[in-house]
């Protein structure tokens, strides 16, 4: 539930002077308090899983590894050499998947 702390807090002895119908008034205001959302909007936002993406194109730039990187042999990650934990038998391991 989200508090303002900004607004003024009651004291104990205040607690106990709101009536039953302001109280019931209150929980009324919180539940009519809904969000009207246009059923064909969402209908076209929501992107299911499985939906055919084949006429979508993507384009990025692909960056070969540094001199300084390695790919992980465990989780095939390119990482920095100072994330190097071990190389064996030119397995090399970060220090993630060592761990």
């Amino acid at each position: 539930m989200a508090t303002d702390y900004d607004s003024p807090r009651k004291a104990d002895d205040d607690l106990g002077e709101d009536s039953l119908q302001e109280l019931q008034a209150r929980r009324g205001d919180k539940a009519s308090a809904s969000i009207d959302l246009d059923e064909s909007e969402l209908a076209e936002s929501l992107e299911l899983p499985g939906a055919d993406l084949s006429n979508e194109e993507l384009s990025l730039r692909v960056i070969p590894r540094q001199a300084d990187e390695f790919t992980c042999s465990r989780c095939f990650l390119v990482h920095h050499r100072s994330q190097l934990a071990s190389d064996v038998n030119g397995q090399q391991i970060c220090r993630e998947c060592a761990a």
